[in-house]
Formats: structure tokens, C-alpha cells, sequence
């Protein structure tokens, strides 16, 4: 899979191999899926950076180096990096700070068999009981003819330099949003302008979350409702959107809340089917909103949603149930118009702001910068 990263990921191999540096690329599968995992390096801050998996190779690598076991040898006698170690190292990593434990534990490990089913090897080696973990020396070694490489630092510099590619693109991210937030009332078209580009079907899912949010944000809070709990007593409120948490967490299928009404939100860049009974049946078949990342219309995904319904459940009760439980579905073209309208309430900048303010809280931005 050539992408324009695998340039820079060859120009560090010849480097560190010379004339060998193509075939170490061409042998090594571990350097094949550090490559399909960098593929959006290049695509700026609007594609899905991809960090998890990267990092937990990453901190692996980097206890393999720091205890020299590239040039001494007897790896195999070691006793196993600590699990609370690398941990705590994955997350000072750029961009890593609110990383989970699922890489280290099995979803890197999963993933590249899934990709290189006949590999013998699986990168990460561990034992639960102890908590202790190792990289797979077989997959640092890669032998040539007669001459056998050993890609360990070669991996580090790789995902260093997609590390600053990545941060260097958001924060050209963070500095438009920065000089549109400045700028004069009479450029509101060019702030509208970005704010429609982040709505499309290649945006990364983050970004295109925190886009969703702030839109929605700003059309339900210029609605209100009565209501009260004594007739003679009602009060109204305007409608509050809620983001639960960032975009990875594990918080059983809810991205965003809505008070008083209780709505609950989901956030979804895929058309797998199952995915949506599984986020209705989280929360014991309440209603959910679902805003998708796609141009096809609502009355498509809905006939979608039932043709995979009947299919799996084939009763019409049962179907029927998790019908009633998709309160609405926000696609892009909805998100784009409820932009607009928020646009004649005033609301443009306000949009933006939280915009800013919502992805430097999902990319622990403050948080780097207050480092340096």
C-alpha cells in the first residue's frame, strides 16, 4: 500500500540499511502495518491520526532499546517490560493521554493477524498473571541473504516522524481555528466555509464529532420547553446538548445528552448494521439518535436499518422495537442545514469557539502546551 508517508518511511530504512532498505521494507510485516497504520500522515488533521496500536509497538521498542537488548543480546532471558510502565509511557506520548489499555492487552495483536493471517508471529507477548510484557524479537529481525537487520530504532524514528507530522498538521488546525475566531464579522463566509469542510465523509471521526456537536449544540439551545412538576408552577428551559466524553471512551454507546428531554446521541461513521442494534441494546432499547457520517439520505438509512432487521431478527415485533428505538437520524446534509439556520441566529462564532475548544480537549492540545 503506497502512500506519500511510505516515502519517508523508505528514506529512514536507506538511512539506517542502505542498499538493503527495500527489502528489509518488503520482508518485515511489521513495517507493512506500520505503513497502512501511518497511511494518514499526509491527509492533515482532518484524517483519523491513528495512535493506539502505534504506541503500544512503540513503548515496547523503546524498553527493547533503553535496555540495549539490540546490540547485547538475551532478549529471551528478560523478564518482561511492567504493564503499569508502559502504560503510564503511552500516555505521555503526544496525543496519547487518555490512551486505554486495549492495544497492549489484545486489539494491536488482533489486528495484525487480521492482516497478516499466515504470519507465525504476533507482535506483543505477554503474561497476564505477572503483567508483564515483551515486543517479538522474530518480527525485529529481518533477515536478507546472508545479512539480517535489526529495525527496532528504525521503527521508533518512523513513528516519531509520524508523530510530528500528525502534530504539526493540528496545529495548523488549531491555529485557522485560532485566526477565523479573530477575524471580522465581515469573513464569516470563510468561517462557514471550513466549518462545511469538516463535514464530509473522509473527515476523521473525531473531528467530525466535535463538528456535529457544536452544530447541535447551538440549534437545540436556541429551543426551549415548559414543563415542571406542578401545573400552576411550569418552567421554561432551553435545551442543553451534553458531550459525554471524548470520541474512544468506553461509555456504552451515548456521545451526547440532552437536558431536560433526556435524549441520548450516538456518533457514527459506519453502516454496519449490527453496530446500531448493539448501541440500542446497551441502553436496554431507549431511544437514540443516530448522527451518521454519510451523504445518504435519512429515509435510505432507515430502509437499511429495517432490510437488516427483518434479516436478522425476521419478527415483526421485534422489529418493529428497535425501529421505535431511532428517535431521529442526522446525516450530513441535516448537520449542514441546522448549520445554516444556527448561521441566521447568530450563532457562527459560537460554533467555532467550541469547535477550538472541544478539540483541544479530545487532543489534550492545553495539555502539550503547557508542557512546553
Amino acid at each position: 500500500m503506497e502512500h506519500n508517508f511510505t516515502k519517508q518511511i523508505k528514506q529512514i530504512l536507506k538511512n539506517n540499511f542502505g542498499e538493503i532498505a527495500e527489502d528489509i521494507f518488503q520482508r518485515s510485516e511489521l513495517l507493512q502495518y506500520i505503513n497502512i497504520k501511518t497511511i494518514s500522515a499526509n491527509r492533515g488533521s482532518k484524517a483519523r491520526g491513528s495512535f493506539g496500536n502505534l504506541y503500544a509497538i512503540y513503548v515496547l521498542i523503546e524498553d527493547y532499546l533503553n535496555n540495549k537488548f539490540d546490540k547485547k543480546g538475551k532478549y529471551n532471558e528478560y523478564e518482561g517490560a511492567i504493564f503499569s510502565k508502559l502504560f503510564s509511557r503511552q500516555r505521555e506520548l503526544p496525543f496519547g493521554a487518555k490512551l486505554q489499555n486495549h492495544a497492549l492487552n489484545h486489539r494491536m495483536n488482533q489486528e495484525f493477524k487480521k492482516t497478516f493471517p499466515t504470519c507465525n508471529y504476533i507482535p506483543i507477548i505477554r503474561v497476564v498473571e505477572t503483567k508483564r510484557y515483551w515486543i517479538n524479537e522474530n518480527l525485529l529481525k529481518v533477515k536478507v541473504g546472508r545479512k539480517k537487520g535489526n529495525i527496532s530504532k528504525s521503527v521508533i524514528e518512523i513513528i516519531d516522524k509520524y508523530i510530528e507530522t500528525k502534530k504539526s498538521a493540528f496545529d495548523s488546525f488549531i491555529k485557522t481555528c485560532e485566526n477565523l475566531k479573530s477575524i471580522s464579522s465581515k469573513n464569516s463566509k470563510e468561517i462557514e466555509e471550513f466549518i462545511l469542510e469538516l463535514l464530509a465523509p473522509n473527515v476523521d471521526a473525531r473531528i467530525f464529532e466535535i463538528v456535529s456537536f457544536s452544530i447541535l449544540k447551538y440549534f437545540f439551545n436556541d429551543q426551549s420547553i415548559f414543563w415542571g412538576f406542578e401545573i400552576d408552577k411550569l418552567e421554561e428551559e432551553n435545551l442543553k446538548l451534553y458531550k459525554t466524553g471524548r470520541t474512544n471512551a468506553n461509555d456504552g454507546g451515548i456521545d451526547f445528552v440532552m437536558k431536560p428531554l433526556g435524549r441520548f446521541f450516538q456518533v457514527t461513521e459506519t453502516l454496519d448494521l449490527k453496530k446500531y442494534f448493539l448501541d440500542i441494546n446497551k441502553i436496554e432499547k431507549y431511544p437514540i439518535t443516530f448522527v451518521v457520517k454519510t451523504k445518504q439520505t435519512e429515509k435510505q438509512i432507515l430502509k437499511l436499518i429495517k432490510e437488516k432487521a427483518q434479516e436478522q431478527y425476521s419478527i415483526k415485533a421485534v422489529v418493529k422495537k428497535y425501529m421505535e428505538c431511532i428517535e431521529e437520524i442526522i446525516n450530513i446534509d441535516t448537520l449542514r442545514k441546522r448549520l445554516k439556520l444556527s448561521i441566521t441566529q447568530g450563532n457562527l462564532k459560537n460554533i467555532l469557539n467550541e469547535i477550538l475548544i472541544q478539540s483541544k480537549v479530545e487532543f489534550n492540545y492545553e495539555d502539550e502546551e503547557n508542557e512546553s
